[in-house]
């Protein structure tokens, strides 16, 4: 075997960040090193300490992919190569960004509680979620305008999930049906229906196009205003076709971004929606958008079999509550009846963490997987999926949290004024 090979960095006189783990992996195999360790552990007697579990690296791409450490650095990177009308499009919330602000901030508002004296020598991430076996909590939620950060984004960015064994959200297509065939899980999004005929042709797409659940976004029924995109005299149409290279001397908008704009997009949407879905298909129907007790016991009574705690990233209606606030009172009005997800400001594995502490089964991620597509393509989206997993393994090995069936409210507290909603 050629353990120095030049391709590889190891033996051209260049270590690299990549070369270095390709190293360290194959010295954890080492039988030398192994011999090694069982001779007396951390300055011990022979056999004194029984031996430490493995190190485990993540896949390795380019040095370029594994440069950034955490995604607030990929999102940096993502900036740089996309424009700047794409970057504010992706980034930017509704309005004043009240709600934006406020998800991001609420996870610096609550604290982790370890439990110390656990054995964590084995960590389980492992789930099962509406019939499905998945091996981590994060979902990536639905969202459009991808080809704005990259060609055929959608496509992409699910050639990404499937192969980080995700949960992919999207409109059912011909390229969803052919990655579902390939094992890809995916839930079929919709912004909603106003009327039983198009929701019901939808199930069924849905249906045949392989997905295993259909996720109702129901906080939509306009457009909000994003302040953002009415300075960039963004075109809506771009969101589809990429933004043209004279965007920024054309005059011709077709659906351009005004303030004070009246946008209606499913304004007649009702609980109708529930039962038209349910007459047409036998998935189970998610509704995202949930964020208050009321709402939460109408979603299960009108049959959803589960929720998504979301504000949709703070891009409809500015100054709500932000969703880390709002997940407690659904938990509790929820009451284990059907499984609780959430959505909005998670950037790190300890974000995870404290959502999940606070009674989430899963948590959806947004903006961070289009920050990986936008930087590096298909292994950005995996790469933002295997940092954001490991470092929720390291969060829960570092709090006391063998496996999901662990966590529990005991492992968080709200700072003093940190949250008032009712029901918490």
């Amino acid at each position: 075997m050629r353990a120095h090979s030049n391709a590889s960095g190891l033996g051209s006189g260049r270590w690299t960040r990549r070369s270095a783990l390709q190293f360290a992996a194959m010295m954890a195999g080492s039988p030398l090193l192994a011999q090694q360790a069982g001779r007396g552990g951390r300055g011990g007697a022979l056999g004194a300490q029984p031996p430490r579990p493995p190190r485990v690296y993540p896949p390795t791409y380019s040095d370029e992919v594994m440069a950034p450490v955490n995604v607030h650095e990929i999102e940096e990177i993502a900036r740089q190569k996309i424009s700047p009308m794409a970057y504010d499009y992706i980034a930017g919330g509704s309005a004043g960004e009240l709600s934006l602000t406020a998800n991001r901030e609420a996870f610096s508002h609550l604290q982790l509680r370890r439990h110390i004296g656990v054995d964590v020598s084995k960590l389980d991430t492992s789930l099962e979620l509406l019939g499905k076996k998945l091996e981590f909590p994060i979902l990536l939620g639905p969202g459009g305008a991808k080809n704005l950060v990259y060609q055929n984004g959608e496509q992409v960015a699910a050639m990404g999930a499937a192969h980080s064994k995700a949960v992919y959200m999207a409109g059912p297509s011909d390229s969803m049906s052919k990655l579902a065939a390939q094992g890809l899980i995916y839930w079929a999004a919709s912004l909603g229906f106003s009327e039983q005929g198009p929701a019901q042709t939808f199930a069924k797409r849905a249906e045949d196009a392989g997905a295993s659940a259909i996720s109702i976004s129901v906080d939509y029924p306009y457009t909000a205003p994003r302040d953002r995109n009415i300075r960039n005299n963004l075109d809506y149409t771009w969101a589809n076709t990429g933004i043209p290279a004279n965007a920024g001397v054309s005059p011709v908008r077709k659906q351009p971004a005004v303030a004070g704009m009246i946008w209606p997009y499913v304004p007649g949407m009702t609980w109708r929606v529930l039962d038209w879905l349910h007459a047409a298909t036998k998935l189970p129907i998610v509704l995202k958008g949930i964020c208050t007790a009321e709402d939460a016991r109408l979603a299960v009574e009108h049959g959803a079999q589960a929720v998504i705690v979301s504000n949709h990233g703070g891009r409809t209606l500015d100054g709500m509550i932000p969703t880390l606030y709002a997940l407690p009172e659904v938990v509790q009005a929820v009451n284990g009846r059907v499984p609780v997800l959430m959505d909005g400001g998670i950037r790190r594995g300890g974000d995870i963490v404290k959502a999940m502490s606070l009674g989430a089964k899963a948590i959806l991620i947004g903006r961070p997987y289009y920050w990986g597509l936008a930087a590096f393509g298909q292994v950005g989206v995996q790469r933002v999926i295997e940092m954001l997993h490991g470092e929720m393994m390291v969060a829960m090995g570092q709090s006391g949290i063998p496996n999901l069936a662990a966590f529990d409210r005991s492992l968080v507290e709200f700072l003093p004024g940190g949250q008032t909603v009712v029901g918490s």
